[in-house]
């Protein structure tokens, strides 16, 4: 009944381990698994969605303070200079949500905040993935650049924390 790819694995500090996945269709859905096994928990079989809109994919977790973040992408891939992908985030206190963008709006009817979209050269920006934490927070992701006929391209950003709560990636010159 769902579109199972782009998995995630997210393990969180409280011990547990979920997977988030899921594309299109279907809207993105979390799991939680053994974190003995890696295998879907016995007892918590629920599968709850957290994202939906038409096209959606690409989905990855962090925690930051009391906060659980949601990064989906929107739009189309792959297509070069016409690829029209950007990411986006929402946040709850709860993983299993609801997830709500800065204006309150939940994941699961639309709702996102974008977190980075094309800009210049910086074509499609999709399937983040991070490491480290807190000031020294990176997001790996891919693009198409403008300046090379929508060649793919991997890159990385740092994510600075507004007072607001909310992440941002630093994009140079900005």
């Amino acid at each position: 009944p769902y579109n199972a790819i782009d998995p995630q694995l997210f393990a969180d500090p409280d011990g547990s381990l979920w997977m988030v996945f899921g594309s299109f269709w279907s809207g993105i859905q979390l799991i939680e698994l053994d974190p003995k096994t890696g295998l879907r928990h016995e007892k918590n079989r629920k599968v709850h969605q957290v994202a939906w809109k038409e096209s959606i994919e690409a989905p990855a977790l962090l925690k930051h303070g009391e906060y659980y973040y949601l990064f989906v992408n929107w739009g189309l891939c792959c297509r070069g200079t016409n690829s029209t992908y950007e990411i986006r985030v929402g946040r709850s206190r709860k993983i299993t949500g609801p997830y709500l963008d800065e204006e309150g709006q939940e994941l699961t009817t639309g709702g996102g905040t974008l977190f980075l979209g094309s800009d210049g050269d910086r074509i499609g920006p999709g399937h983040p993935a991070f490491v480290g934490e807190k000031e020294d927070l990176r997001m790996f992701y891919h693009y198409y650049d403008g300046a090379r006929n929508g060649f793919a391209r991997m890159d990385s950003l740092p994510v600075r924390w507004k007072d607001s709560g909310w992440p941002e990636a630093v994009v140079s010159g900005k």
